[in-house]
């Protein structure tokens, strides 16, 4: 049998990376105290790799990305809306933690359990086809010892504590450059980023090397196996899909959240419909932000997914359209603050738009470099995410009241 892009490579596909600077891939200028850049490049197919690079603390995770089959894919690694997934809902578990520490709140057997739902409508090949994102559901499960209209003030807190509150909430359009075949365009359908284009890194992927004393644990992403009473019963937390409608086609993301006794979050994510692969996540935050970089932190999972998002839909979009697209890669940079609960600001959590560097290579001319990167943009699922006004809904269940 063929090897795919990501099996020929026989390297891991996470894995913490020490020379990312040597290798070409700097921080990012870091305006609100956690910014990331982030570098994707397409192997072939629906296969990329990513690399994200935090300026808080240095550390450059390299993540791996497939699409399921649906989609062409070979189920070999999570597909983007899972590293957004995963990330969310370790960013609420941080500021929910964080939070009830504060305020001298115990919180015991604390379980998460968060629905994403985004939507798609019009024709992709014709290039009508646009995206969407819908407000985010947590459901908290916990005991505490305090009412519940205590605890239902802390989890609305939390959520607005969470620097991704700063993508939701509000309206935050993408800024984009877009070089084409090595020259330079003007962004004509997108909103252009006041700023010259990057250097294109190339081939800097393969300069990079895993960290030879990580402090990674082991199994920090792997696939979920369909089976077992803990498997059961995360299914069937599952809420119902919302009825859009017969002219959408409807996305249900389904992830739940603990906290292992070493600290360490573990995820759980399903797909449903369409249905794909489930996967299970390790999340820890960095030195110095109520973690020991165990495992990817959560802006760093926000971050991979909205990139590796974009780059789905571009390569879609040209595939479809029978544009000739032969190279694409981006260099992101997403800029948030530190936690409102975890980094002690006590503000709510905010976020300057995403900003995206494109680098398309093809056989066409530059007004189909200019179509791939507007239909990319506007059916890409989390730039949705990012331009839509979202307020999360908040709920809590099995609380016990204080005596």
């Amino acid at each position: 049998m063929t090897k795919t892009p990501l099996e020929e490579m026989g390297e891991p596909l996470y894995y913490i990376a020490d020379n990312a600077e040597q290798a070409g891939f700097p921080v990012p200028p870091n305006p609100h105290g956690q910014s990331l850049r982030t570098w994707v490049r397409s192997l072939g197919g629906m296969q990329k790799e990513a690399l994200v690079v935090s300026a808080a603390t240095g550390t450059a995770w390299r993540f791996a990305c497939d699409e399921g089959e649906h989609l062409g894919g070979h189920n070999k690694a999570p597909n983007p809306l899972t590293y957004l997934s995963a990330g969310m809902i370790s960013s609420y578990m941080n500021e929910i933690t964080a939070l009830a520490d504060q305020r001298q709140i115990e919180l015991r057997g604390l379980e998460l359990i968060l629905e994403n739902f985004y939507y798609r409508e019009g024709d992709f090949r014709k290039g009508t086809m646009t995206s969407g994102a819908m407000p985010p559901d947590l459901n908290v499960t916990c005991e505490a010892d305090c009412d519940d209209a205590t605890l239902t003030a802390l989890l609305y807190d939390a959520v607005a504590a969470s620097p991704l509150n700063g993508l939701a909430r509000g309206v935050h359009p993408s800024l984009f450059t877009l070089v084409h075949n090595g020259t330079v365009l003007t962004p004509e359908k997108v909103i252009p980023l006041d700023a010259e284009p990057f250097a294109n890194p190339g081939d800097n992927f393969a300069k990079l090397a895993p960290a030879a004393d990580s402090s990674a644990v082991p199994s920090l992403i792997e696939m979920l196996m369909a089976e077992g009473a803990a498997y059961d019963a995360f299914i069937k937390s599952r809420i119902e899909s919302p009825d859009i409608g017969d002219d959408k086609q409807l996305l249900h993301m389904h992830s739940k959240c603990v906290l292992r006794p070493d600290g360490v979050k573990e995820i759980y994510k399903e797909q449903y419909n369409p249905s794909a692969p489930s996967w299970k996540y390790l999340s820890d935050e960095g030195e110095g932000f109520g973690g020991h970089g165990r495992a990817p932190d959560a802006a760093s999972l926000i971050s991979a997914g909205i990139g590796l998002c974009f780059m789905t839909q571009m390569g879609r979009f040209a595939k479809m359209a029978k544009l000739p697209l032969t190279g694409y890669s981006i260099i992101q940079d997403t800029h948030f603050s530190r936690g409102g609960a975890s980094g002690g600001t006590g503000q709510a959590g905010v976020a300057q738009p995403v900003e995206t560097h494109v680098y398309l290579e093809s056989d066409a001319g530059d007004d189909a470099a200019q179509q791939i990167l507007e239909v990319g943009e506007r059916t890409c699922f989390l730039h949705a995410f990012c331009r839509d006004d979202l307020k999360p809904k908040v709920r809590a269940s099995k609380t016990s009241r204080a005596a």
